[in-house]
């Protein structure tokens, strides 16, 4: 098991969500691999050439554990289930055209496959990248995982898949859910985090989304504890949650949805660690305060940590590394300062395909991204100098 401190080089603990926005270059490869223009040679060798760059640009920042950026991922949410983000590779027993998953705040939407049969098994492992990342890092190297509460939506909402009633699916589900984790550890991970931003949209209940008003959050912890009281508290200390409200394009899917909607809820997750938005965050005090009273010193045997959000991804305002002490040395007021971290608000490019319109291009936004950690990295550290927590 991973003995990382997260602790060590910041005295806050800092750490990224995973994805980084991928090279216009990448894009069109994926684009000309799903039009059968390119084999998968030159694929992978726009996937690496990516890779490697996301990680020696990454531990440039001074981020004391790095990712690969999801460069050959085809999204946080679909990496098990198809090669690319168009659906070409999709595994057995799914297709097209299942529920969405989001309905953005620019219009446009995400939409999962749909499950066809059963059994369900996972087409790749995050540790299938993570493997070959680790030959290239001199850093520990965290790996972001899906939720077993996100591909429960890829089972129909209101009706039975013939042959496989939902609770041999989401049994499932879990036993895969577990192997991706365990495998990602086996091969390296110091820490893995696992995805929820589907939580806050499950309190928005959006007419054109029908899951979302179907009270869906109380058997989303109950499937998520579900998998992590499969490990131990010494493993759940490097296993964490993330949730946000979504990002892709720029653009966000439930960012309108109170937080004290999910925060109680959430914190009932037996994980080590949150990853949480804050920086996009119109009203953070009543936010912050919340933190503070939900957050457990144990839960089921570890001491769980606050990682707010200083940096917003969908902006292209770089923060200063004082914006980003401010912030974390006013979350202090109200969250324990021996239980506080900081991140970003949420991956930098969560789908593989990512125009980031607001930016003007993905090269640019790239560019940006590696600003904005660098100066997360050093205001955390000015925050824990000024917070007196030792490195």
């Amino acid at each position: 098991m991973s003995g990382y401190d997260p602790r060590t080089s910041t005295g806050i603990p800092t750490e990224p969500v995973g994805s980084l926005p991928r090279p216009s270059t990448l894009q069109a490869a994926y684009a000309r691999y799903d039009a059968g223009q390119i084999g998968r040679e030159e694929l992978e060798a726009e996937q690496d050439a990516a890779v490697r760059d996301s990680i020696e640009r990454g531990e440039a920042t001074g981020e004391p554990i790095v990712s690969d950026g999801e460069q050959r991922s085809s999204s946080f949410a679909t990496y098990p289930l198809t090669d690319t983000l168009a659906g070409t590779g999709l595994g057995d027993h799914l297709a097209p055209a299942g529920q969405y998953f989001a309905i953005f705040s620019d219009g446009h939407h995400r939409q999962l496959p749909r499950l066809t049969g059963g059994p369900f098994r996972y087409k790749n492992w995050a540790a299938d990248s993570l493997r070959r990342s680790l030959q290239i890092a001199h850093r520990p190297m965290k790996q972001a995982v899906i939720a077993p509460s996100m591909l429960d939506l890829l089972y129909p909402l209101h009706e039975q898949v013939p042959g496989y009633p939902r609770e041999q699916f989401e049994e499932d589900l879990i036993n895969e859910a577990e192997q991706d984790i365990r495998k990602a550890f086996e091969v390296g991970a110091a820490r893995v985090s696992i995805d929820f931003t589907e939580g806050r949209l499950a309190t928005r209940n959006d007419p054109r989304n029908p899951w979302t008003g179907a009270g869906m959050l109380p058997h989303f912890i109950e499937l998520n504890n579900r998998l992590l009281d499969r490990f131990s508290a010494e493993e759940r200390r490097n296993i964490g949650i993330h949730t946000c409200p979504g990002g892709d394009r720029d653009s966000v899917h439930s960012a309108d949805v109170p937080y004290n909607d999910l925060l109680p809820s959430m914190f009932g997750l037996n994980a080590g660690y949150f990853l949480m938005q804050m920086a996009s965050e119109r009203d953070k005090d009543p936010v912050y305060e919340s933190i503070g009273r939900h957050l457990r010193s144990d839960a089921n045997g570890v001491t769980q940590f606050a990682y707010i959000g200083v940096i917003n991804p969908q902006n292209p305002r770089v923060e200063s590394p004082q914006e980003v002490a401010e912030a974390l040395i006013r979350a202090a007021n109200f969250i324990p300062k021996e239980q506080l971290g900081s991140t970003d608000d949420c991956g930098f490019s969560p789908f593989s395909i990512d125009e980031k319109p607001l930016h003007g291009s993905p090269d640019y936004a790239r560019d940006i991204a590696f600003q904005k950690i660098t100066n997360r990295v050093e205001g955390t550290r000015m925050a824990a100098e000024k917070l007196d927590i030792s490195a």
